[in-house]
């Protein structure tokens, strides 16, 4: 099969692999009808995420049809057309069964688990496509995908249902839910969001869906920030103006009730304490540059929520503890836990009540996924969501 696979920092290439095959008893396989460069993506691309190896099949927001069942398979056959959520999980470990699938206990193999011990105090769930760290499983942009613990993972899409309304159940549509989840939304909030790339549009429409009054968007892309406009935010460009005042502002000096920060460790920007974390990364004296996360935490009104989608991987400073302990703040982060809430989303739009299919830009057959990399890195303001096309 047809595959893209990283090499390294800026070289991912589609190249012949050997079709995955049944490996455990509650395996499935996966023709992948559509899958997308999911706004992490970039990270791997970029060499910003320890353990990923040249190889590697990337790509963990994908779905497609059951060509083949391993014989424990219970909730699938063969032809049933499916989304698979990107965080594996056993369904059946303490965590799973107080429904946080993402903090799986058992779907990280040992060997790889155990680093993740030294890393972060306790081991994480795997994922497909992404670091040896989350089990080095292969992704989905790809011809055909294995997916393991099938019973739980996988939802079931009704016919009639195209592709891209649904693909996004994946990943970056719940993921935008939990944050707004996370945010702690009370009716007639006012909630900030930094980042208009996909997980933010998604946090947007979802903050406006659990009750908020108010949500201002924040970037410097127009295209993003018109997007974000179109779905009921109003925007602020941190290159025309100073973010926090502006907050300030626009809240009669109180701040925000709730603020998410969906932008995470590669935050942009010329402020003095990101210029010096951007040295760090490049070398290699610190992993993420959390800008966005300390703007948060001083614009957040006192008493108020700081909801975390954006992804770090590793160790940062300059974190303004003092600021997050006197305001009396609550922060939520985490990886998302998808299987909580496919249900629920799949029926908003089966109900026609949200649109995932406004930010999609480009669409692209699987053979050209190294030039939707490159552009969705480099070109941010007209690339904000890429579909590859494996079949």
């Amino acid at each position: 099969m047809r595959a893209l696979l990283y090499h390294s920092a800026h070289d991912v290439r589609v190249e012949s692999v050997p079709d995955p095959i049944i490996q455990e008893a509650d395996d499935i396989i996966l023709k992948v009808t559509a899958t997308a460069i999911c706004g992490s993506d970039p990270h791997l691309y970029r060499g910003k995420i320890p353990a990923t190896k040249a190889g590697d099949i990337l790509g963990h927001e994908f779905m497609g049809v059951v060509v083949e069942t391993g014989p424990g398979v219970k909730r699938l056959k063969k032809g049933d057309r499916v989304v698979v959520p990107f965080v594996i999980a056993c369904g059946q470990c303490f965590f799973c069964e107080r429904s946080m699938p993402a903090a799986c206990d058992n779907s990280n193999p040992a060997d790889k688990a155990d680093a993740t011990e030294i890393a972060y105090g306790h081991s994480v769930a795997g994922l497909f496509g992404y670091s040896h760290l989350t089990g080095g499983f292969a992704g989905g942009q790809a011809e055909y995908a294995r997916v393991p613990y099938s019973d739980y993972g996988p939802i079931k899409i009704p016919d009639g249902i195209e592709d891209e309304m649904v693909l996004f159940l994946s990943d970056i549509y719940p993921t935008g839910w939990m944050a707004a989840e996370n945010a702690q939304i009370q009716p007639g909030d006012t909630v900030a969001v930094w980042g208009c790339g996909p997980v933010g549009l998604f946090a947007i429409k979802s903050a406006i869906l659990q009750g908020a009054g108010r949500v201002i968007a924040i970037d410097r892309h127009p295209n993003r920030l018109a997007l974000a406009k179109a779905n009921g935010a109003e925007v602020l460009n941190y290159h025309e103006v100073k973010v926090r005042e502006a907050l300030m502002e626009m809240t009669a000096g109180l701040g925000p009730d709730s603020c998410i920060d969906a932008v995470g460790m590669e935050s942009h920007g010329f402020s003095p304490d990101n210029i010096v974390d951007a040295i760090k990364q490049e070398t290699r004296l610190g992993t993420d540059r959390p800008h966005v996360l300390r703007e948060t935490i001083m614009a957040v009104r006192k008493g108020g929520t700081v909801s975390v989608p954006g992804v770090y991987g590793g160790v940062a400073d300059k974190w303004p503890v003092g600021a997050f302990m006197e305001k009396g703040l609550t922060l939520k982060t985490g990886q998302t836990h998808v299987q909580r809430y496919l249900p629920q989303l799949l029926q908003l739009v089966l109900d026609g009540k949200i649109d995932t299919t406004d930010l999609i830009s480009h669409r692209l057959p699987l053979e050209q996924a190294p030039e939707g990399y490159k552009n969705f890195k480099e070109n941010q303001n007209e690339w904000t969501k890429v579909v590859l096309k494996p079949h």
